[in-house]
């Protein structure tokens, strides 16, 4: 390759041989030749353009505020609606147990259990006017002496003191009460034991299916001395306890 130098001495031994070129000609040729011999030699690169980025534009902020709002809003009458069904439900299942225990004590205090209202003095003080009187219905052995039972006469519901059983001969003295000829020691009655000028004739032997009864308030009351003896099948049943409704 040419060096700046030898070009231009060619040049001018060429000028001398051929029509001279135009000076703004050479000027130009020259100044090509020497840029070119230039970048060759220092291997010059041309910078390169920076290149500059459009500016970011801002992100829009996403406006999801309203719509979570509205979901809001959608959401709370499903979550009414979801609860109407279970307060229903647990509305219905009270009911259920509320019903099914009011249908057992139904039957309870329908075939085995009974209750009363006691109106009278008659067995004072063992029962009292106003107590609750709980008796139990069935009873397959029968009674036995000393025990409470209830019953209805003339339409009005006792609880009167079994004293004989069948084949007992019951008798009344002016020493109390005799049962099969014994004077019977009854520590809890106050009163004594008469016999009524109205009533049955005494002594009496207690027939088979029956029950002689006294009421523990001797004087005056309604039982066995008026009515006689008591068919078993005619009573309610055992009394259990009683159900104090006023002071002792």
């Amino acid at each position: 390759m040419l060096t700046i130098d030898e070009v231009f001495k060619q040049g001018t031994r060429g000028s001398q041989a051929r029509v001279s070129k135009p000076e703004t000609v050479l000027e130009t040729e020259y100044e090509t030749l020497y840029e070119t011999q230039y970048e060759t030699q220092y291997e010059i690169t041309p910078e390169p353009t920076p290149v500059i980025a459009p500016a970011a534009e801002p992100e829009a902020i996403p406006q999801e505020a309203p719509q979570e709002a509205t979901e809001a809003t959608k959401a709370e009458p499903q979550k009414s609606s979801s609860k109407q069904p279970s307060i229903l439900k647990d509305f219905l299942s009270l009911f259920a147990k509320v019903a099914s225990i009011v249908l057992i004590f139904v039957i309870l205090f329908t075939f085995l259990f009974g209750i009363i209202r006691y109106e009278d003095t008659s067995m004072s003080p063992s029962i009292k006017d106003g107590d609750l009187v709980l008796f139990y219905r069935y009873n397959s052995v029968g009674y036995l002496p000393e025990d409470v039972i209830a019953l209805e006469y003339n339409g009005k519901k006792q609880a009167r003191r079994v004293v004989a059983i069948a084949g007992d001969t019951v008798d009344i003295s002016e020493d109390g009460l005799l049962i099969n000829g014994a004077l019977q020691y009854e520590p809890d009655i106050i009163q004594q034991t008469e016999r009524y000028q109205d009533g049955i004739s005494l002594p009496v032997t207690v027939p088979e299916g029956h029950i002689f009864v006294l009421g523990d308030g001797r004087s005056g009351a309604t039982d066995s001395r008026i009515y006689g003896c008591v068919k078993i099948e005619d009573t309610f049943g055992k009394v259990m306890t009683v159900i104090r409704r006023r002071g002792i």
